[in-house]
């Protein structure tokens, strides 16, 4: 990836160097969100929510975190003891993980898992709504079926989402039914990054509600075992072979 182009990872070595940093969100209806910075991507094991510390007792055996970011994750399974990669397609991201003390941290988009050796994993990580990462229905199975290949008979997927559905804010709901007129799920935002003078490309990230992702799931090798849910829209999927 082109640096120029790789905003997250601008927003996130610039918290790491202590400078200011904070994230726009750019839809293409011309929505535009504003995150208080990459400070939660660096956040300690005490700071994390309830429910993700509920979420990644379910970790086990070799880890593969998906969309590592600044590495939290990966750093807190490593101290765990568990041996752990962390995949993200951000260089500047991998960079900042490998400084923190990632152990294994490699440039590598969600669309190349298929390149890890069969069985290779236990556990895969999809925190900070990285269930998102799979962009549509389609490819979605898809990746499903190349992460099935990678994993153990018994291995777990450990995904957040957030369910789009729960809410009245006009603005989203315009766009819920502005994807359903053009053949996409409600919640397949079509996105990209901006910080300071930098802009990532538009790519596709999707935000399923609990029923979506289950049929998501079908045909999959997948299965949802158990899901956790939040006070808000959020929650977390433990998701285990069929």
């Amino acid at each position: 990836m082109d640096l120029k182009k790789d905003a997250y990872g601008q927003e996130v070595w610039a918290f790491f160097q202590g400078k200011d940093s904070y994230e726009v969100i750019e839809r293409d209806d011309g929505f535009i969100g504003l995150s208080g910075g990459a400070q939660a991507y660096f956040a300690d094991f005490k700071d994390w929510p309830k429910i993700q510390k509920q979420a990644i007792k379910f970790a086990k055996g070799k880890v593969l975190d998906i969309g590592a970011g600044a590495g939290r994750i990966s750093l807190y399974l490593q101290k765990k003891g568990f041996d752990v990669t962390a995949i993200d397609n951000s260089p500047l991201a991998i960079k900042v993980c490998k400084k923190r003390g990632v152990k294994n941290a490699k440039v590598l988009p969600i669309e190349k898992i298929g390149t890890f050796k069969p069985n290779t994993f236990d556990t895969v990580v999809m925190f900070g709504n990285n269930f998102g990462l799979f962009g549509g229905y389609k490819k979605a199975k898809t990746l499903l079926k190349k992460l099935h290949k990678i994993t153990s008979s018994s291995a777990l997927i450990l995904a957040e989402s957030s369910d789009v559905y729960k809410t009245d804010d006009p603005v989203h709901l315009s766009y819920h039914k502005f994807n359903k007129k053009r053949g996409r799920m409600s919640g397949q935002l079509c996105i990209r990054v901006r910080f300071r003078n930098y802009i990532g490309d538009w790519f596709d990230y999707l935000l399923v509600s609990k029923k979506e992702m289950k049929e998501i799931l079908k045909n999959t090798g997948w299965m949802v075992k158990k899901f956790i849910a939040s006070d808000n829209n959020g929650y977390y999927a433990i998701i285990e072979k069929e």
